[in-house]
């Protein structure tokens, strides 16, 4: 009866009726010519980049045909079919039809189907008799876990946030500020009076709106939204990159969410993982009875430490899938950034492979050729079609011009994450004050790379968990020191050059370790010490925004200039950020020890009145009030190789921002 090069229109004329009555739909199977020859030559040459709009589930009601359209690659199957509870789950009859293109894909439309049935598709491979229940690597939704099915869905929504998108390039470019809240959706905040439930999209949008706003953020960055099987993977182990998480509501639910988002003036930057996949069953791994979607060899196709499958990058179906994804949740979810989760382990062929472990390039180097194509042709797909948008790399080596146009040999990332100043501050501020004089070179030794690439300061995630404690908890000293260091932290992260990210919990000083099943500790917000923490990071954004000198020039080696960073004894840098553009300046002076210096001269490039804008010791943030009653007459006495300069009382565990008035 199934023949796979029968290609006409009608394949099966089946009639199947059941006693309970769950089979609602004939195996009508019939082709509508949904997918063109067109986009079966840029598929095959890697270069569909919206191929969302053709594999998968399409619902079609246009008055002749009635139902979804249904498309899916597999091209070592011998037979595929639509399983579902529109038939009862029965692989035999609504089987889809193999194009006789080479492209290995298999299509057909189902008559009578709607938004909301459950599919799955059912392959039996060519080879070793392997049959498997797959979702679709395309669903636009899928069930909420622990359930694996797919669901047929319809993405129309009326969006509202057209004044945001039309002047989203001020908000987004590499000289306008960038302060990013990063959020785990599940447990930002739950509801404790439903048994410690998730909030959902819609109930999230308006409280998460109201919170980035009050504490100045610009931009909100998730988590992976992209639908996981395993909630403890906090979304990096991915099987739905088209779909987001049906654990806090539907499709329209979370475009409704960046959509308030937007409106309320906050840019929403997503977590997306490219760099490897889970072994589940119903996903993407030994898809039809080969692998298809990962590399064959485990050497290049296995990750050790996460135990899950990498991509193929060779293959140009796989390179157009992780590409249509990437687009699909810039231009269908409105979504204003992708940073794009673990791109080291794209890179390097022994990334976390011992030796004889890891296959050499053709060159004999450790670089991975297929995975750095697909991330140049990436970002240029990305910023070609969407100029406003910004790609950021978590990238952790010293990979050259990561950040850099491919034009000039570089991966063509808008920004890159900066590992090693996260990693050198926090082992700074580890050490007990006593010790940081012989520490000093953690302090400032990210400046002499500041400029090397567009760089993001990370605090994120990854510093507050597995057993890593809280930011609070990595500091020094009795309740009062932890805080005051955590002060100057943040304060030197916002003086820094470089955009800033701070993860949920940390702008309180969240005492406990993040718990991905937990809400964070709001309650600590009643002890005046954790409410200064938050008023100190609030007032540090709202400066940070209003102030072009910290941020407009960034990336610009004349948008910083050192006063004096050799006073290691004391344990005290001072230096000054400035806008290329403007004539606007900020005076920094951070003082990491609990003694307070009195008359302590610091150069400045002019003389006039300095009004102290900060100060991390001020009561309202929890310090002990020691300051200079803001603000100083700079006198002419050289200093620093300046002819004027400043006589100031730097309180202890302190950081103090000063403005020229003149």
């Amino acid at each position: 009866m199934y023949n796979a090069n029968l290609n006409v229109s009608y394949l099966f004329g089946l009639s199947i009726t059941m006693k309970d009555g769950i089979n609602r739909i004939t195996g009508n199977v019939h082709n509508i010519d949904h997918i063109t020859e067109h986009d079966i030559y840029l598929l095959k040459e890697g270069s569909h980049y919206r191929l969302y709009d053709k594999l998968g589930a399409h619902i079609i009601n246009n008055g002749k045909d009635n139902g979804a359209a249904f498309a899916v690659w597999a091209p070592n199957a011998e037979r595929v079919s639509v399983t579902g509870d529109f038939n009862g789950w029965n692989s035999e009859s609504h089987a889809l039809y193999a194009r006789q293109d080479g492209s290995g894909i298999w299509e057909g439309f189902i008559s009578g189907i709607s938004g909301g049935d459950i599919y799955k598709y059912h392959i039996h491979s060519k080879y070793n008799n392997f049959r498997a229940e797959k979702g679709d690597p395309f669903a636009f939704y899928w069930e909420q876990p622990p359930k694996t099915a797919s669901v047929v869905w319809n993405l129309h929504y009326e969006w509202n946030d057209s004044e945001w998108i039309t002047n989203r390039n001020q908000h987004n470019s590499l000289n306008s500020p960038f302060s990013v809240y990063e959020v785990h959706l599940g447990s930002w905040r739950r509801v404790m009076k439903r048994e410690n439930e998730f909030l959902t999209y819609r109930e999230i949008a308006h409280e998460l709106a109201d919170y980035v706003k009050e504490m100045e953020f610009t931009h909100v960055e998730l988590l992976p939204v992209t639908e996981h099987p395993f909630y403890g993977s906090w979304g990096y182990q991915t099987t739905g990159y088209f779909a987001p998480t049906s654990r806090y509501g539907s499709p329209q639910d979370f475009m409704y969410l960046v959509d308030y988002l937007h409106q309320n003036g906050i840019g929403v930057i997503l977590d997306w993982v490219p760099s490897h996949f889970p072994s589940d069953g119903h996903g993407l791994a030994y898809f039809d009875g080969t692998h298809l979607y990962e590399h064959a060899d485990p050497k290049m196709g296995f990750h050790p430490e996460w135990k899950s499958y990498i991509f193929n990058y060779s293959r140009n179906e796989v390179r157009a899938f992780l590409i249509s994804s990437a687009i699909f949740w810039i231009e269908k979810y409105h979504i204003d950034a992708l940073r794009v989760d673990a791109v080291a382990s794209m890179l390097y062929l022994d990334y976390a492979r011992k030796e004889g472990e890891w296959i050499p390039n053709k060159y004999g180097g450790h670089e991975n050729l297929d995975a750095i194509n697909l991330i140049k042709r990436l970002n240029e797909a990305v910023y070609i079609s969407n100029p406003d948008v910004q790609m950021i790399a978590e990238e952790s080596t010293s990979w050259p011009m990561v950040s850099r146009p491919t034009s000039i040999g570089g991966l063509g990332f808008g920004m890159k994450w900066n590992m090693g100043w996260m990693h050198d501050i926090l082992k700074y501020f580890s050490k007990d004050p006593v010790y940081r004089k012989s520490h000093h070179k953690e302090l400032t030794f990210s400046i002499w790379y500041a400029f090397s690439e567009n760089f993001l300061l990370p605090l994120s995630h990854d510093e507050v968990v597995h057993g890593k404690g809280s930011l609070i908890g990595k500091m020094p000293g009795d309740e009062w020191q932890r805080h005051a260091n955590l002060r100057i932290l943040f304060g030197y992260m916002f003086a820094h050059p470089g955009k800033k990210l701070l993860f949920m919990g940390g702008e309180f000083a969240q005492l406990k370790e993040w718990d991905h099943d937990e809400s964070l500790e709001w309650s600590n917000l009643q002890y005046p010490l954790h409410k200064g923490i938050q008023n100190w990071v609030k007032d540090l954004n709202r400066f940070y925004k209003k102030e072009t000198a910290l941020y407009g020039s960034d990336f610009a080696e004349d948008g910083f200039e050192w006063i004096d960073f050799n006073d290691c004894e004391h344990s005290i840098i001072s230096f000054i950020r400035k806008d290329k553009d403007t004539d606007d300046i900020v005076l920094l002076v951070c003082n990491a020890t609990p003694v307070p210096r009195h008359n302590y001269n610091v150069g400045v490039p002019s003389g006039g009145f300095w009004k102290e804008t900060l100060n991390s010791d001020a009561e309202m943030y929890g310090g002990s009030g020691c300051g200079n009653f803001g603000g100083i007459q700079a006198v002419k006495k050289a200093a620093h190789g300046r002819a004027y300069s400043l006589s100031l009382t730097l309180p202890p565990l302190g950081i103090l921002f000063f403005k020229n008035s003149n």
